[in-house]
């Protein structure tokens, strides 16, 4: 796991310095501070606005869970669209989990039964 970790934090700090490195290669006045870098990751180094921040974190109308992200290197979780998406999965697995539970109280019954009739009683 910690080698998980470490290469993850190698890939962002990459992916920052490639950022960098992009945009300073532009002449200064064709230098936005924004885009993607190799064509995948997206980047902003520009001020944050309410209207951007309210657009990746809070758009309940989108589909997406991930946006490009307000200011650094990476994507930016669309928190309503991730709250409906788990809580569709914890449904589903609900459902699902509720179904198997029944299925196997099912095939276990009739073996109960058994075994209580089998059970020695006690009588006075």
């Amino acid at each position: 796991m910690n080698e998980l970790v470490k290469l993850i934090r190698t890939l962002a700090w990459t992916a920052l310095a490639a950022a960098i490195y992009q945009e300073l290669r532009k002449p200064p006045e064709a230098r936005t501070w924004n885009g993607k870098v190799a064509g995948v990751v997206p980047y902003d180094f520009r001020i944050p606005t309410l209207d951007r921040l309210r657009e990746a974190y809070w758009a309940p109308d989108s589909d997406q869970v991930f946006s490009e992200r307000v200011f650094g290197v990476g994507w930016a979780v669309n928190i309503p669209v991730a709250a409906r998406k788990l809580s569709e999965i914890a449904s589903q697995y609900a459902e699902s989990s509720a179904e198997l539970r029944r299925r196997v109280s099912q095939r276990d019954e009739p073996r109960a039964l058994r075994d209580s009739s089998r059970a020695p009683r006690d009588e006075p």
